[in-house]
Parts: C-alpha cells; sequence; structure tokens
C-alpha cells in the first residue's frame, strides 16, 4: 500500500473509533432516561 493510503485508513480509523468513543463517554455521563 502507498503511504497515502496508509495514512488515509488511519485517519479514517481514528474518526470512526474517536466518534465510537466520544458517543460511549457522553452515554457514560449523561445515560438516556428509559422508557417504559
Amino acid at each position: 500500500m502507498t503511504p497515502i493510503a496508509i495514512s488515509m485508513m488511519l485517519i479514517t480509523m481514528l474518526i470512526v473509533w474517536g466518534g465510537l468513543a466520544v458517543a460511549l463517554a457522553n452515554l457514560m455521563r449523561n445515560p438516556d432516561p428509559e422508557d417504559d
């Protein structure tokens, strides 16, 4: 793989996993009220 492809893959993985981590941290801090 070319260095450009590797850097694009790393940036995309950081965006995806970073967004997942932010969403999880947000849920831990402010859990959604459960509607039953």
